[in-house]
């Protein structure tokens, strides 16, 4: 039997929580990044906002500490991305920057903490604990997605349709749940393209539509469509018409 990794507090490893450190300065993303798996978090980085877009999307963090200034872009621009996706994610921002200004910018549009270098790890570790507390404690009110029979627990990741689960691939459950945020409305496909795969996706959007036809797959022989295409523009998920 494999031992679970556990953290320098005992905690699994699984249960401390998934995290994602973004920061262009490689000597600083080492130390957080090494420090964080240490503690027993679920460690990724990025050192841009493209690299952070793509693997927030996939890996779906729980939450990222997010350096304001980027080569590519800056953290307010990731976290606005991010939002519009509808991730549920928590952002704690690093940053050398010590201004007011920065500060009430950072956490009016959207972000949790505010951490200015240099910093100690002590105090980053018990901000991210602080965070993550109260985000889980925002998300137990109420994780879960619903459209007609259709539901998807943001926390646990577990998607049903008419009480039956439905196993979806990662890039499916963001599909899903990104149409879900949305439900009611005309997707259009470059907006999916955008936000469910990489804003710099250079790929066919018919990549869209194939996935499309793998969730209705997936969800059709459980009870009428809830995926509707509107041709020449994009999807829609809606309850069905009585």
């Amino acid at each position: 039997m494999t031992a679970q990794l556990t953290s320098s507090t005992g905690v699994p490893r699984a249960q401390q929580g998934r995290l994602l450190v973004v920061e262009d300065e490689p000597a600083i993303l080492d130390t957080v990044s090494r420090f964080l798996l240490f503690l027993g978090y679920d460690v990724r980085t990025a050192a841009t906002a493209s690299d952070a877009l793509a693997t927030a999307r996939s890996f779906l963090p729980e939450l990222i500490l997010l350096d304001v200034m980027l080569p590519d872009a800056d953290g307010f621009e990731v976290m606005r991305r991010l939002r519009q996706d509808g991730l549920p994610l928590a952002v704690v921002f690093l940053t050398a920057r010590d201004s007011r200004k920065d500060l009430i910018r950072g956490l009016t549009e959207g972000g949790d903490d505010y951490v200015t270098k240099p910093f100690g790890l002590d105090e980053l570790a018990a901000r991210v604990t602080a965070v993550l507390r109260r985000t889980r404690q925002r998300e137990r009110s109420d994780p879960m997605l619903r459209v007609a029979d259709l539901e998807l627990d943001t926390l646990t990741y577990i998607v049903r349709r008419a009480g039956v689960p439905l196993d979806l691939a990662p890039t499916e459950f963001r599909l899903l749940r990104y149409l879900m945020l949305h439900h009611g409305r005309v997707v259009p496909r470059a907006q999916l393209l955008e936000h469910v795969w990489s804003y710099d996706f250079n790929g066919d959007d018919t990549v869209v539509a194939t996935y499309i036809s793998y969730l209705r797959r997936k969800m059709d022989p459980l009870g009428p469509p809830l995926i509707h295409t509107q041709r020449g523009v994009g999807y829609s998920l809606r309850e069905p018409r009585c």
